[in-house]
């Protein structure tokens, strides 16, 4: 069976429609599209209880990105396109129940697209797929428990079960998850961050020593200049455009660094302005930097290089009180510049000497400068590296730890970050297991434990493993879909926690569960009552988050009581008194419990359920850097960037407006002029003539890595605005051509933005 949904037919590609791209986002279409989505999938009644509490602060957080929400004062409606899409989607009247799995095979329902899969609605009830059988059938919550105790406990050592986390898991379920994990004795808890900002979190806490993003929304608002970078907004992350706009009409700056020029960042329609519903709109990017894929690296030596010549020359570039204060390494960081020649340089990033000094002289010229970037950054082999050059130049002007000013990674599910703090983490530092030892009378195995990319790896090698997935959809979230596929076959349970079907439900280790829980919308209540979870988004701030609709089922459980049903029933032969059932009872007790393990959440319960939250601390904001130093540290790096060889093209994987991470709302790209269809392949014109290809050509696209092809067939090519070398397909379908050991440097994050490709015509 295939871990991917049946190829194209020719006849498919007739739903194709290829208009010009939007010259703006958001306004009267991004409203029409969210209510569409809203009101077709949960009903108005469903729609309006949900909608009308989304990101409010006595409502709930919103299960797509981790945009933070204002401080203040909040509109009724605070919430995007993709916001509404995700609420409907989990909202949605649609159910799949035992009836369902009955009238479809798992061969079925893996032929089926992830649009369909998604299409089918909510889960409803424990099914387990029996050794051997074709068809999930339903199993009690106690059966499916004992099933995960008995195959856990038949292992010949706990480091051969793999437990993942997306970043969907609230506060509380993530700390009660890793609790478990590491009283069963294991630190194998991968993440999606593995596959996301590892990157970034890695290079920041090497350069300033936090790796987190060091500036609120108000700090946007106050900046002169904003770079962003390998992002975009308009798509992954639609509220960050009213703030771009904010900062716009109070005269900064914009920057984007972009292979491809994203609708979102050329203009901005706000959908809550009358005059701009109707047509008017703000006019973001000053300048698009249309990099070549891989060429931030080179770009970013290149500024830096161009402000030593500046400062050379007798002009007042550098911060030189705040460098000399609080930084190490300025030297070296200086001559391995000066030792890169203009020509490598340029070469490298494909542009420009001009727009090298354009970039260099706005950085001069500003003290308020603020970089934010996303997967465009974090997915390449240099990514790390990429990362501390761009640091080299926020420290080089002194623009981080002030008002307007710093580092702003934007992270992309909802609670991928507050799942780092609580621990989700292959190797937390020493000073949290102590926490953990003394507050629940464990010992916390202190081996390292494997990260994603190594988990699919030793699943392959190592039959019988147990795989368990606290959401998300690890199959089709990482790279080499077939290699991932044959690691999954290999184990002997898999077990997926999830509202909704994805592809990793089916395919399966010999045995596999299913366990449906709530949604973040839904409410949530338990022995002592009602029960509230709390998250932190991409900025730093903790807050609550109360589900306000019925549940889809009344099977559901929520993710905190399914891990402590699970812990109970795991470790219940051995001698660990943790209160799983109080935890399960009143989630308050895991708040008390968080905050005498984890710094920064004193008096948690009263101020995270204050309106608005709180922000945790951050040292950076106080130019503290808890580096090995003890300064902000100037990093060298070779220049390391990928180059596709004669007759090739680097491919990087991107969204659709219709999708958010893995899950497939529609066939539309609406942004970028595409309608009908995924699998595409966005092609430079002059490539395609080289090449000897046309618009109506469909292909076959073959990955190269290490002497080893990978193929995935049947798409059509769609001529478009991208660097001549450089092509782009939509994940999760292109992931089946990013090589599992294609990754970054220290990180191992996928390097899934720049893969050597072929096109051939079929």
């Amino acid at each position: 069976m295939s871990a991917t949904p049946n190829e194209n037919t020719p006849e498919q590609f007739e739903k194709l429609n290829v208009s010009a791209p939007a010259d703006k986002a958001g306004g009267a279409g991004a409203v029409y599209h969210a209510m569409r989505h809203a009101v077709g999938k949960a009903g108005v009644a469903r729609a309006k209880a949900a909608l009308t509490k989304l990101n409010q602060k006595s409502g709930f957080d919103c299960p797509s990105c981790a945009w933070p929400d204002p401080d203040g004062h909040r509109s009724a409606f605070e919430f995007c396109e993709n916001g509404a899409k995700a609420v409907a989607s989990e909202t949605t009247a649609s159910r799949i129940d035992a009836a369902f799995f009955a009238r479809h095979s798992v061969s079925e329902l893996a032929d089926r697209s992830d649009h369909w899969h998604d299409q089918q609605g909510r889960l409803t009830e424990p099914m387990v797929l029996r050794e051997g059988r074709s068809h999930y059938e339903p199993i009690s919550w106690e059966g499916a428990f004992e099933l995960v105790a008995d195959e856990l406990k038949k292992l010949s050592s706990p480091n051969d079960a793999v437990f993942y986390t997306s970043g969907r898991a609230s506060n509380e379920a993530a700390f009660l998850y890793q609790l478990f994990v590491r009283a069963f004795g294991t630190n194998n808890l991968p993440d999606c961050s593995n596959m996301c900002h590892e990157s970034s979190g890695l290079a920041l806490k090497q350069s300033i020593g936090v790796g987190k993003g060091t500036v609120t929304l108000e700090d946007l608002r106050e900046a002169e200049l904003i770079l962003v970078i390998g992002q975009n907004p308009g798509t992954n992350h639609p509220r960050m455009l009213s703030t771009l706009q904010q900062a716009k009409e109070k005269g900064a700056r914009i920057v984007s660094i972009n292979p491809l020029r994203e609708a979102g960042l050329v203009a901005f329609s706000h959908p809550q302005r009358v005059t701009q519903v109707l047509g008017g709109k703000t006019p973001l990017a000053d300048t698009f930097v249309k990099i070549r894929t891989n060429g931030d690296q080179a770009l970013f030596q290149a500024i830096g290089k161009r402000l030593f010549e500046m400062e050379a020359s007798g002009r007042s570039v550098l911060d030189c009180d705040f460098v000399n204060e609080y930084t190490a390494g300025l030297g070296a960081y200086r001559d391995s510049l000066k030792a890169k020649s203009w020509e490598s340089l340029l070469d490298a990033c494909g542009l420009e000497r001009s727009v090298i000094n354009e970039l260099a002289a706005a950085f001069a010229s500003k003290k308020r400068i603020i970089s934010c970037w996303a997967m465009g950054l974090t997915q390449h082999r240099n990514a790390v590296a990429t990362i501390r050059d761009l640091t080299n130049l926020h420290l080089l002007r002194g623009a981080i730890g002030i008002k307007g000013a710093g580092m702003c990674p934007v992270r992309g599910h909802s609670n991928v970050q507050g799942d780092r703090t609580m621990g989700i983490y292959e190797h937390m530092p020493e000073w949290f297991y102590k926490a953990l030892d003394k507050e629940f009378g464990i010992e916390c195995p202190r081996a390292v434990g494997l990260n994603a990319v190594q988990a699919i790896r030793y699943m392959k090698q190592t039959s019988g493993c147990v795989f368990f997935a606290l959401g998300g959809n690890f199959l089709s979230a990482t790279p080499d879909t077939e290699y991932t596929a044959q690691s999954l076959r290999n184990c002997s349970l898999t077990v997926h926690v999830s509202t909704k079907l994805n592809r990793s439900h089916l395919i399966t280790g010999k045995k596999a569960l299913i366990l449906p829980c709530l949604g973040r919308s839904e409410k949530d209540e338990q022995k002592s009552g009602a029960q509230w979870v709390s998250v932190e988004n991409s900025m730093g701030i903790v807050h609550s988050s109360s589900g306000q609709i019925p549940p889809a089922s009344p099977q559901l459980k929520s993710e905190v009581a399914i891990v402590c049903g699970l812990a109970r029933k795991v470790l219940a032969d051995r001698n660990i008194s943790i209160g799983w059932s109080e935890f399960e009872s009143d989630y308050a007790s895991i708040r008390s419990a968080i905050e005498r393990v984890v710094p920064g959440f004193e008096n948690y319960n009263l101020r995270a359920r204050q309106p608005g939250g709180y922000y945790l601390p951050n040292p950076v904001k106080e130019r503290r850097f808890e580096t090995d130093t003890g300064k902000a540290n100037f990093s060298v790096a070779p220049l390391d960037i990928e180059r596709a060889e004669k007759g090739r093209l680097l491919l990087m994987t991107i969204r659709s407006h219709d999708q958010f991470n893995t899950t497939v709302y529609g066939l539309n790209d609406r942004y970028r002029g595409v309608k009908g269809e995924r699998r595409i392949v966005f092609a430079n014109p002059e490539d395609m003539k080289r090449l000897e290809l046309s618009g109506d050509d469909i292909v076959d696209v073959v990955s190269f890595f290490n002497g080893k092809q990978r193929v995935s067939r049947m798409y059509r090519l769609v001529p478009y605005d991208i660097p001549e070398g450089c092509v782009a397909m939509y994940f999760p379908e292109a992931n089946t051509l990013v090589p599992i050991d294609h990754i970054a440097t220290g990180s191992e994050t996928p390097a899934s933005k720049s893969v050597q490709v072929e096109i051939r015509k079929r």
